[in-house]
């Protein structure tokens, strides 16, 4: 499915966090806290500002983000779990 996001809003996919403590205990999947961080997989044109010009978003496809722990709305596309975002959730670009 082609998806793409509308406005200031940014599409990612959660990046895998760990699943052993440091002491090396394996923690389920249940109990793992979500990762903060994400991959972009796309992003929409931008946002319109008082003007009315279109202000283009500074994220970019294949971007790593860093986001709020509840920032955004969980969704399932294609039976894997993405994010949506707006583009003043996401806290900082990772390099």
């Amino acid at each position: 499915m082609k998806f793409r996001p509308l406005h200031d809003r940014v599409l990612v996919e959660r990046l895998g966090g760990e699943e052993k403590s440091k002491g090396g205990i394996v923690i389920p999947d249940t109990a793992q806290e979500k990762p903060l961080q994400g991959l972009v997989l796309a992003a929409g044109p931008g946002r319109i500002d008082e003007n009315g010009k279109l202000r283009p978003l500074e994220i970019r496809k294949g971007d790593r983000v860093l986001f709020g722990k509840y920032a955004g709305t969980e969704i399932r596309i294609d039976g894997n779990d993405r994010l949506i975002l707006r583009e003043e959730d996401i806290l900082a670009v990772l390099d």
